[in-house]
């Protein structure tokens, strides 16, 4: 059961750890150090900050020259960082990237560091608890994408049925595209009979400019006897982007509501630990530039600098969220501390995770990310994973 938990469904290899390597440019006299290059980028944002679009300009082409695609991870961080800046001004349009470079990203992303893993496999170790003895078993996923987070589920709760007699599951899917939606339930649909598993997979359509008010109970039915599950892995921020701060606290508690009137048996959320949702521009952005700073230099340590995967990640799956961040108003992420306070206004209870959730969290990482930076640490009742001294992810569950 512990390694269907922790499989990551693809049968890939696994990383290990590469010493750090610095690829010097040819001019990056300028990028001295990572204290440095962080100050440049700060002022860069500033000139930005301040409307001086000409010297934002100026110091954004230098910089950039100055930062190789193929250096080390300050290098790399600073060119995505310029070209977000790049787009905010209006220099560059947003990215366009297509949806097989998205997904090929996102699949590498999973494979390369743990942290789409670890936001899975805890939480799938939440659910497996709240639904063991259960016979009919609904999963309503937001945000979808690939449905990554369930293959090692349904195998889990294979493993513990009785295979004459087993239990029946649905997933209700959400995401923006209907087409990834029907594609990611057909493969996980032969998967669960593959398992002998009673399956079914709806998916349900939720625009991202409105998520939070298109949701209702009306397109979604529980049948009766089914256990209901809600799961929330890097979503919960979405419904913060693109609105007015009153507005976002009002759709949220509104959601949050809605989904405790299904009194669903667990609730999993997962997070990146970072504050991107202030109204302040330079705060968001420096908040920003700290927390990739960290995952950048966590993908530096577990792969060889030639790996092509790695920059393909950086640049089209990191990149976006960059440009999300700092060159639009895509932020809506928030600390562990502030995701609490929000759950318990709308009426939930945090539950504690058990040690064996724990443990199989200490395992995906020695196991298959043996690097000494990588570190988990359990605050209140939140499982948090982070590079060196800097909380990344969080993961809670909430009844």
């Amino acid at each position: 059961m512990l390694s269907s938990l922790m499989s990551d469904g693809g049968g890939a290899r696994e990383t290990h750890p590469h010493p750090s390597h610095h690829h010097p440019s040819p001019q990056n006299g300028l990028i001295s150090s990572t204290i440095h290059a962080r100050q440049l980028l700060i002022s860069c944002a500033e000139l930005v900050q301040c409307g001086d679009l000409p010297a934002a300009d100026r110091a954004i082409s230098i910089l950039s020259a100055a930062a190789s695609p193929c250096g080390d991870s300050t290098e790399r961080l600073i060119r995505q960082f310029c070209r977000a800046l790049s787009v905010r001004v209006g220099l560059v349009s947003p990215s366009a990237d297509s949806l097989g470079s998205l997904r090929s990203s996102y699949l590498s992303f999973n494979q390369i560091a743990p942290f789409l893993r670890f936001s899975h496999l805890t939480p799938n170790q939440a659910i497996l608890e709240a639904v063991d003895g259960h016979r009919r078993i609904h999963i309503l996923d937001f945000d979808t994408y690939y449905g990554l987070q369930w293959p090692p589920l349904l195998q889990a709760i294979a493993e513990r049925s009785d295979p004459s007699d087993p239990p029946f599951i649905r997933i209700t899917g959400t995401g923006s595209n209907l087409e990834v939606l029907r594609r990611t339930g057909h493969r996980l649909q032969n998967f669960a009979h593959s398992l002998g598993l009673g399956f079914q997979f709806h998916p349900l359509l939720l625009h991202p400019a409105s998520t939070s008010l298109t949701f209702a109970p009306s397109p979604f039915q529980l049948h009766p006897g089914e256990t209901l599950v809600v799961n929330c892995v890097l979503f919960l921020h979405k419904l913060q982007k693109e609105r007015g701060n009153e507005d976002r606290s009002r759709d949220l508690q509104a959601f949050l509501r809605t989904i405790r009137a299904m009194n669903p048996s667990v609730v999993t959320v997962a997070e990146r630990e970072a504050s991107h949702n202030s109204p302040n521009f330079m705060h968001r952005f420096v908040e920003a530039l700290d927390y990739y700073m960290a995952v950048f230099e966590s993908l530096e340590a577990m792969l060889p600098p030639t790996s092509q995967e790695r920059l393909a990640v950086e640049q089209v799956w990191l990149g976006q969220e960059i440009e999300g961040i700092v060159g639009g108003e895509d932020g809506g992420h928030e600390r562990s501390e502030r995701w609490e306070n929000v759950l318990r206004d709308a009426g939930f209870s945090s539950l504690q995770l058990s040690t064996f959730a724990v443990s199989q969290a200490r395992l995906l990482l020695r196991l298959h990310y043996p690097s000494e930076g990588y570190r988990l640490e359990l605050v209140r009742d939140s499982l948090l994973l982070g590079w060196q001294n800097r909380h990344l992810f969080s993961v809670s569950s909430w009844r």
